[in-house]
């Protein structure tokens, strides 16, 4: 492709060179640069690209994509200035890969807590009603039957236009994807058509990246100011924030709720412990799921449906089929009747609507202890709340090594231990493995134990180095099946 063909649409500032270059490709790694690709010099979080626009070239880059000048700018290399690298480069990466997303019906789904859980519902679906779809989630990237390892919630705009090129090429009508924050603050998903967005919730998270409540709104808010008018934005009016989501989108707006007057309502009519009964627009159903905020997302999967042009006939069936994501209020249960819910719950909200939740199901006589920990180089203003939290809902709450990262677990334990108030029963096991095996030992035959924070994870990251270690399987292991 023409650098010309591949700069359409780009704000473009000035430009030294050829613009009939032949580009082969884009990069915004200049290790991975090879001859004839279209460098971008990205400002990032821990590096600047422009700092290595000089080895890109030597590596072959046929043109340089930046905001500033470099020192020296070599002939039979194209330099195109622009004001905003990151935002140009997920309008060039669409132009690159044929704008897939404009080849099928790509709905986002973002919010603090429930992404996952929606998007992956929807991609089940879709595929129980018959079509070939794709899904970008925290936990697997789906394209058709195939499955790739997710390395972010959204991955960056060069792979996320070349994964849906790859699903247009499948054949799949659909793609169902997960809209961090990170990903609107920093342009990832630029460039793209939305058919339609979904708002789940918002709460307490990621300011450790976006410093403050507002900002973390703010960049919610970005994707749905994105969509087109063409496209619905669906949102949960019970979340004081989702009136706040639409105030300026040019998408056609809808609702969804348990508890006010909205486009799409549900109501729980029943909560055992293998599911619920629900009346959603006065049909009742049964779900293979517990949990309010459960419902909520299954509210939020059946509007998607029908908005999309699905008969709610058709589609309630299949929601009754539908099954709860890998750890995701996951159970295991012991030969001696002890139940073990591993949960990925890593924020204040998600924590207490977990608690909440098996508190509508235990008896008085079942004993709950609560494993939690909290990840290290993030938000350390949430780590005394979800101690408070797990103390204030649970019998024992026993505080242990999340993802620890860079940071020593000792020191997120004691910044955890802070939210513990008098009379709270608590234990402190850094070894996150003995902590599990701790609350095993403790309970008796109908206690339950919640272990939250890592979920579908299989590993645990320390130093720099992912162990490998899965809750589930801990438990398992725990409990001696």
């Amino acid at each position: 492709m023409k650098l010309q063909e591949v700069l359409r649409g780009a704000a473009i500032i000035e430009v030294d060179g050829d613009l009939q270059e032949p580009i082969t490709g884009l990069e915004f790694d200049s290790r991975q640069v090879t001859a004839g690709r279209l460098f971008a010099a990205v400002k990032g979080t821990q590096s600047d690209g422009h700092t290595y626009i000089e080895d890109a070239v030597a590596r072959g880059a046929r043109a340089i994509l930046c905001e500033r000048w470099p020192e020296q700018r070599l002939p039979g290399v194209a330099y195109v200035r622009v004001a905003d690298t990151s935002r140009a480069l997920g309008l060039i990466a669409a132009n690159f890969y044929g704008h897939p997303s404009a080849r099928l019906k790509l709905v986002g789904v973002t919010g603090t807590n429930g992404k996952t859980t929606t998007a992956s519902l929807l991609y089940e679906m879709y595929r129980k009603l018959g079509y070939k779809v794709g899904l970008l989630s925290t936990v697997v990237y789906r394209i058709d039957e195939k499955e790739i390892p997710s390395t972010h919630t959204t991955p960056d705009a060069l792979r996320l236009n070349a994964l849906l090129q790859e699903m247009v090429e499948a054949g799949c009508e659909y793609c169902f994807m997960e809209v961090s924050s990170h990903s609107v603050a920093q342009h990832r998903i630029e460039g793209l058509r939305f058919a339609g967005g979904i708002f789940t919730n918002l709460t307490h998270d990621h300011l450790d990246y976006h410093e403050t409540f507002a900002d973390y709104l703010k960049a919610k808010k970005g994707f749905f100011d994105t969509l087109p008018r063409e496209a619905f934005a669906l949102v949960n009016t019970d979340d004081k924030n989702g009136k706040v989501m639409v105030q300026n989108t040019r998408a056609a707006v809808k609702s969804y709720s348990l508890k006010s007057f909205s486009d799409f309502r549900c109501k729980i009519l029943e909560t055992h412990l293998d599911g619920m009964l629900l009346q959603i627009d006065d049909r009742e159903v049964w779900v293979k799921f517990i949990g309010k905020f459960n419902a909520y997302n299954l509210l939020a999967v059946y509007g998607t449906t029908l908005l999309l042009g699905s008969d709610r006939d058709e589609v309630l069936p299949v929601l009754s089929e539908l099954v709860p994501v890998s750890g995701r209020f996951e159970f295991v249960r012991s030969r001696q009747g002890v139940t073990g819910i591993v949960d990925y719950a890593h924020t204040p909200d998600a924590l207490s609507n977990i608690l909440a939740t098996i508190h509508e199901i235990r008896t008085p006589d079942q004993k709950l202890y609560t494993v939690v920990g909290c990840g290290g180089n993030r938000d350390r203003s949430k780590r005394p709340v979800m101690a408070q939290i797990a103390g204030q809902q649970s019998d024992l709450v026993i505080l242990t090594s999340d993802n620890p990262r860079f940071e020593k677990p000792e020191d997120i334990l004691e910044d955890m231990k802070k939210g513990l108030e008098p009379g709270m029963k608590s234990l402190v096991i850094s070894n996150r493995r003995e902590a599990i095996k701790t609350a095993v030992a403790l309970s008796r035959p109908g206690d339950l134990i919640l272990v939250a924070g890592k979920g579908h994870e299989t590993y645990q990251s320390v130093e720099g180095v992912n162990h490998h270690f899965d809750d589930k399987e801990e438990l398992i292991r725990a409990f001696g099946l």
